[in-house]
């Protein structure tokens, strides 16, 4: 009889490798939020994959950078914190990004590595958004550099949007863990709670509905969780915190339109995530330098 292997694994890497999108292609549900900007990830989420010869459980996480501020500390400590208890490391990589500005990877990769070869865990670097990658020929000399980077590590190329390389992934990720028994339930996702999931959903609409910097300054919180069984419908109220008075007007948009689509677009997933009706109501509130504010943050759960 096979061994049942269990154990946890941290996906970490810079901004926009695509972490989220590989944790929501491998469980086949949609547990961490997905934009084109980077840095959307705050947290650590967890995705948990359970099958008859495994459960891993992976650790999304905040993408590793270089930049100032008490917000982006959380998002640091709370990305290098994932590697407390877990058992391997899939390091992801943007292929696209590195064979075109191959510069950046000395940059972005050498930092990481010094850190993650000190832990001693199993490591393994994912070569994500192969696909887009137009001329194949450039992804030898940046496999190469990696080697070099990290001697010995060994690199699977992905594309996580695709699903392509994932199955070998998956089976080489199993390989690295320890034997043991499952940990959660083999029915459940994930760990996060409805209300967590919920404000992300908002975050998410508003990442995709509003300029390249303004999402920055966005923290959303839940007010309100009503679940009114005999109606089957979820009454739910978010508060928008922003940073500055002049982007309140901008998150309402003329005539409240942006607001207003962010809730559809936000009613819309939260009810195919909860199975019920939902009674949607958003606020934005101005909150200043929130992102200096620890024990704000913590409040809101950011870097947990």
């Amino acid at each position: 009889m096979e061994t049942f292997r269990s154990g946890v694994v941290a996906l970490i890497g810079p901004p926009n490798a695509g972490k989220s999108t590989l944790l929501n292609n491998v469980l086949g549900e949609k547990v961490a939020i997905v934009s084109p900007k980077p840095q959307t990830t705050r947290n650590r989420i967890t995705g948990i994959l359970s099958d008859e010869q495994s459960q891993i459980v992976f650790l999304d996480t905040p993408g590793i950078h270089r930049t100032r501020g008490k917000l982006n500390k959380f998002m640091l400590d709370a990305a290098w914190d994932a590697l407390n208890g877990a058992d391997a490391v899939l390091v992801m990589l943007d292929a696209q990004l590195y064979t075109t500005k191959p510069y950046a990877l000395e940059k972005e990769f050498t930092p990481l590595v010094k850190r993650l070869t000190q832990t001693g865990l199993p490591l393994l670097i994912v070569a994500n958004k192969v696909d887009r990658v137009r001329a194949k020929g450039d992804l030898l000399p940046f496999l190469a550099r990696c080697s070099e980077l990290c001697p010995g590590a060994e690199i699977l190329p992905v594309s996580a949007r695709t699903g392509d390389g994932v199955a070998a992934l998956l089976a080489r990720v199993r390989e690295m863990l320890p034997a043991g028994m499952p940990m959660y339930p083999d029915d459940q996702l994930s760990t996060l709670p409805l209300r967590f999931m919920a404000s992300e959903i908002v975050r998410e609409k508003l990442f995709l509905n509003l300029s390249q910097e303004l999402p920055y300054n966005l923290a959303v919180e839940i007010d309100l969780w009503e679940e009114r069984t005999e109606d089957n419908l979820t009454c739910v109220g978010a508060t928008i915190y922003t940073s500055r008075d002049s982007h309140k007007g901008i998150i309402i948009g003329k005539q409240g339109r942006t607001l207003k689509k962010v809730g559809q677009e936000s009613r819309k997933e939260l009810k195919e995530l909860l199975g019920t009706k939902v009674h949607l109501e958003l606020w934005v509130k101005v909150k200043q330098r929130w992102t200096e504010d620890g024990f704000f943050m913590t409040s809101l759960g950011l870097g947990q």
